[in-house]
């Protein structure tokens, strides 16, 4: 019998959108003639999907600036995984493990923000980001048990991170949506990032495509 995800979807369900997924990647890996491996697997509600190549310097190539490159590659296979089965897809996409590392890097600046307001007791503004880095950040804060909220608008938005909230009926964690990057609510960027085995997923959402606006 099925096990069945909050989304609706099945365990069955969720791996036939990665193996669509995989097919659509495999071909464009074909067209633009690199050589990759496509890793895929389910974790935390989401089909994910994996591109690992030996070439480094294709896999610049895949992964762009800023992971440009690789968030196109997601909503692209996530069209085509759509068009194939007749439903909205949550998959995500990563090259050579760029998600992961993107989250702890994030992770350590935030960290270095969070220092800095305790030490000063004053809120601090960071660079603006797109929603799968807030989202990061937003969930950093929170384990370190400050308040954050998001100000402007897209590309300029960004995050401020306070100590403590404004008032006690003010909830500044303001960014969590349920969709784009991710592509996920999930904090753990070791569990979050890995592909896994299709029956080891647990109850969390992945950030890459958290909160966009």
């Amino acid at each position: 019998m099925s096990q069945s995800l909050d989304q609706g979807k099945t365990i069955e369900q969720l791996n036939e959108e990665a193996d669509v997924a995989a097919d659509y990647l495999e071909g464009l890996l074909d067209i633009v003639d690199y050589e990759g491996d496509i890793e895929m697997g389910v974790r935390n509600h989401r089909p994910t999907v994996q591109i690992v190549a030996d070439d480094d310097t294709d896999i610049k190539h895949l992964i762009g600036k800023d992971g440009e490159v690789v968030d196109a590659l997601q909503q692209l296979t996530r069209l085509a995984v759509q068009q194939k089965i007749g439903e909205r897809s949550h998959l995500i996409v990563d090259v050579d493990g760029f998600l992961r590392r993107k989250r702890e890097h994030l992770r350590e600046q935030a960290l270095d923000v969070i220092d800095e307001v305790r030490e000063t007791g004053d809120p601090v503004n960071m660079k603006p980001m797109n929603s799968f880095e807030r989202k990061i950040v937003h969930d950093m804060v929170r384990e370190e048990g400050l308040k954050s909220r998001s100000h402007g608008e897209e590309p300029h938005r960004y995050v401020t991170v306070y100590l403590k909230a404004k008032s006690e009926d003010e909830d500044l964690h303001d960014d969590v949506e349920d969709e784009p990057i991710g592509y996920d609510d999930s904090l753990d960027v070791d569990e979050t990032d890995q592909v896994v085995d299709s029956d080891d997923y647990e109850a969390d959402d992945d950030p890459a495509d958290a909160d966009r606006e």
